[in-house]
Parts: C-alpha cells; sequence; structure tokens
C-alpha cells in the first residue's frame, strides 16, 4: 500500500458521504472538516467521532496536515473553493457538476495546470459497482466496435420542490441530475462532433414558481459516427426501479451489449459466446449505501478516493479532471443552447472555438 493521504472535507451536507468512505479506507486519514453552519459541524462531528471541525474555510486551507481538499459545497461556489484550494497547495476533489457555467473555466484550468496540482471530479456514478464492470468490459473489447450509448436518469424528484433552494435563481435539474447521464454518455463516446435535444417544464414545477426543464432528450455523435441518447425526467411517476431505475447506461456493440443500473446493482449483458445474463450485486449492498433510505451513497465515494489516492501513488493523472471535466461542461452548455434554441444541431468545435476554449 501507497502513502495515507489526509483529506480535509469542506460542505458536510452534501459531504457527508465522503467523511464516511475517508474513515473506513486504509489509503486515507481524516483530517479537519468544514462547514459554514456550526449545527451541522456539531451534528457531523457527534455521528462520526470528529473531533476536529472548523466554519472558517481559510483555517483548513491553511492546515499543513493536509493533503487533499475535498469541496462538496454548494454548485456556484466550486469554482472559488476550487481555485482557493490551488493557490493553498493542495490537490482538490470536486464533486459534481466541476462547474455551473464556463465563466472563468480557461482560467481555472491555466491555475490548476501552473500549480502542478491535480483536480479530481467527483463523478461518482462512474463508480458504482455495476459501471466499473462494465467499463472493464468496454476496455477489454467485449463490445466489440461500439455503435450505440443509452443513458438516462430519470427519478421522481418533486419531493426538491418542496425545498426552498430549489426555487432559487439557476437552479438547474440538467446540473443537478442529468449530468451524471451526460457524463456517462462522454465517458464512451470520442471527440463528440455534434448535439441536439430538446427540454420542456412540466405544470408541477411551474406551480412552484419554477421554469427549469424538468425533462429533457438529447442525441450526439462522435467523430467516428457513434451515437449516443440522453433522457431525464424530474418531476413525473415513475415505474418500479425493477423496471426502470434511476441511472442505467446501456452499450451496444457489433460483439456484445450490456446494461449498467444504478441503485439495484444489477448488470446485464449478451456478449458473444455468452447467453444472456444478469449479474447481482447484492452482497456489496451494505458497502454502497450506510445511511437511512439509500440516500448516500459512500461506496462510490471510497471507490473514487481509493482510485485517487492509486493515481497520486503512481503519478497517474486521474480521471475525469480538470481538462475533462470542463469539457463536460462545454457539452452541457451546447445541450442548454441547443434546447433553448428548439432543438437547433450544435457543432462542438465551432462552439468551443466561440467560448475562448
Amino acid at each position: 500500500m501507497g502513502k495515507i493521504y489526509t483529506l480535509g472535507v469542506v460542505g458536510l451536507g452534501e459531504g457527508r458521504s465522503i467523511l464516511s468512505a475517508a474513515l473506513q479506507s486504509r489509503q486515507w486519514k481524516l483530517g479537519k472538516v468544514c462547514d459554514l453552519n456550526e449545527s451541522v459541524c456539531r451534528e457531523r462531528a457527534e455521528e462520526f467521532g470528529l473531533d476536529r471541525w472548523t466554519t472558517s474555510y481559510r483555517e483548513l486551507l491553511d492546515d499543513p496536515e493536509l493533503d487533499v481538499i475535498a469541496i462538496y459545497t454548494p454548485d456556484q461556489l466550486h469554482r472559488e473553493h476550487i481555485e482557493q484550494a490551488l493557490a493553498a497547495g493542495k490537490h482538490v476533489i470536486c464533486t459534481k457538476p466541476l462547474l455551473t457555467s464556463l465563466e472563468g473555466a480557461a482560467e481555472l484550468r491555466e491555475l490548476a495546470e501552473r500549480s502542478g496540482k491535480h483536480v479530481f471530479v467527483g463523478q461518482s456514478s462512474r463508480f458504482f459497482e455495476p459501471m466499473l464492470h462494465q467499463r472493464r468490459d468496454f476496455e477489454t473489447g467485449r463490445h466489440g466496435e461500439l455503435q450505440t450509448v443509452e443513458a438516462s436518469y430519470i427519478t421522481d424528484g418533486r419531493w426538491f420542490l418542496e425545498r426552498g433552494w430549489s426555487r432559487q435563481s439557476g437552479f438547474s435539474w440538467m446540473y443537478n441530475f442529468m449530468i451524471h447521464a451526460v457524463d456517462l454518455a462522454r465517458w464512451y463516446l470520442g471527440e463528440i462532433t455534434e448535439a441536439s435535444g430538446f427540454g420542456t417544464v412540466s405544470s408541477t414545477s411551474r406551480s412552484y414558481g419554477l421554469e427549469a426543464w424538468d425533462s429533457l432528450r438529447f442525441v450526439m455523435r462522435d467523430s467516428a459516427g457513434r451515437i449516443a441518447t440522453v433522457s431525464g425526467s424530474y418531476t413525473l411517476p415513475t415505474l418500479s426501479r425493477e423496471l426502470a431505475p434511476s441511472i442505467e447506461c446501456t452499450l451496444r456493440g457489433t460483439e456484445g451489449t450490456s446494461r449498467a443500473e444504478y441503485l439495484n446493482l444489477r448488470y446485464h449483458t449478451h456478449f458473444a459466446g455468452e447467453g444472456k445474463q444478469t449479474h447481482t450485486f447484492d452482497d456489496k449492498h451494505s458497502y454502497y449505501f450506510r445511511f437511512e433510505g439509500e440516500s448516500h451513497h459512500a461506496g462510490e465515494y471510497q471507490n473514487y478516493i481509493e482510485y485517487f489516492a492509486d493515481c497520486l501513488d503512481t503519478g497517474r493523472t486521474p480521471a475525469p479532471d480538470i481538462h475533462e471535466g470542463i469539457e463536460t461542461i462545454v457539452l452541457m452548455e451546447a445541450l442548454r443552447r441547443s434546447a433553448e434554441q428548439d432543438g437547433e444541431r450544435i457543432r462542438l468545435r465551432e462552439f468551443r472555438a466561440s467560448l475562448g476554449l
């Protein structure tokens, strides 16, 4: 085993899972933690037996024991908090989305490059058990020549509308939810050359005064002609999880097809020379789901911080890094532009150039 890294965490609401992950990992030591809300600090201290917490981000950054800062603050604060962590000489883990817009993205990328520190995007759905197995099968060529990717994140999120922060200006179902499916599609396609799609707002959202698209459908194509579809719906009734898991990714290739499912720990395959199979990982349920109601998925977080530790040990660049994280935001903005313009086809190279990226 390599070095044991010391982790500082800012944002202890969303950061609850990474606290559990660090405490249970042999590759990490949990150092000081931080939240602006003192009551949240005290709640987490009692829950996890912590004795080092602060309400000052500056104090966290100045702690010389910390190797890495993990950022789980509100999305609109990510850029500022990443900049400060890099300036303090820390590696960074930042939960998705890396950014909520491309304002300052080029400058952030340059800062990360100058700092010599890694910025790793905690795109957790990549690190769920069925998705890990699907990726290994893809990388060993079991799908043959990939033809299509179908990724979706569909869930009944109407309970979000009861939260005041969901009705604040800038709230986006795309950036809070659908980015998981977009990232999975990006993970498998090559250079995406064009994308288009639509978004719609339900009467449910409008009854709360919210005009954010809550059902979205997009299609994209890469330079090799492979096609991906990405779907999301967030304020509509859903079918049972067995029939329609919240996040799923289907790969279809010349030698095989697979579907990885989120939450229900199922992986379905049909590869050349094999019949149709369903692989279950129910024995790992308690590893992935450590809190009430499957509300936090700490196992994914442990998987990705241990992957990050391995990258630090070996000098590898983690994925997604700052460059890939920004490319995901470029794609998200292209999808948003298409939906705003009634499904107009957006050519990514031209769009990126128009942004100075």
